[in-house]
């Protein structure tokens, strides 16, 4: 199954994610298209379809970021790109940490992931998964990518401050908005998780 990115971090979450499934990044050969919808749910199917219309293969493509409560709920779409076109994950989160601190508000996030699945038969369906949390001043740990240096999932417990690059990527994979989508896509296909 083609899995519409050249992430490499997207697909070994995916990966481990959905066992039993080979995912194929996108050849280098299909471009990628503009991500122009307003949701990610509409920036995932972008992705699906272009994908599919390119290959004829069943595939799988994810759009996701983060929500900023102080923010009102930027960078959303843009999370990839909140600090520019060619900005890089420490940029981005730079921008959001500086963002939210000049707003002197609520530190509140959420991550968001929707899954677009089109299968063989060109079917189209969409799973969607959160992950609520709070965002530290000052960016800690060493694993995850994005904004996770400085998102302190809920889930984890009230009294556990370790951000999702601090957590093991067991944990991660098990409370994350990914994980939580891809465990939905892996009841539709019938796999074990």
């Amino acid at each position: 199954m083609i899995l519409a990115t050249r992430n490499l971090h997207k697909v070994g979450e995916l990966e481990l994610m959905l066992p039993g499934i080979g995912l194929e990044p996108l050849p280098d050969e299909v471009a990628s298209p503009e991500e122009d919808g307003e949701t990610f749910a509409a920036n995932a199917l972008i992705k699906a379809r272009s994908a599919r219309e390119a290959t004829g293969e069943a595939v799988v493509a994810d759009d996701s970021g983060i929500e900023v409560e102080a923010l009102d709920g930027r960078p959303g779409v843009r999370s990839a790109r909140y600090a520019g076109e060619d900005a890089d994950d420490e940029s981005n989160l730079g921008k959001v940490l500086r963002e939210v601190a000049a707003a002197d508000g609520s530190r509140r996030a959420r991550y968001v992931c929707v899954i677009a699945l089109i299968d063989g038969q060109g079917e189209e369906f969409l799973f969607e998964g959160t992950c609520e949390g709070t965002l530290v001043t000052e960016p800690r740990g060493d694993g995850g990518f994005g904004y996770d240096p400085a998102f302190v999932p809920d889930e984890t417990g009230t009294s556990d401050d370790r951000t999702m690059a601090e957590i093991s990527p067991e944990e991660k994979n098990a409370i994350s908005h990914r994980g939580k989508a891809a465990r939905l896509l892996a009841d539709h296909l019938n796999l074990p998780h």
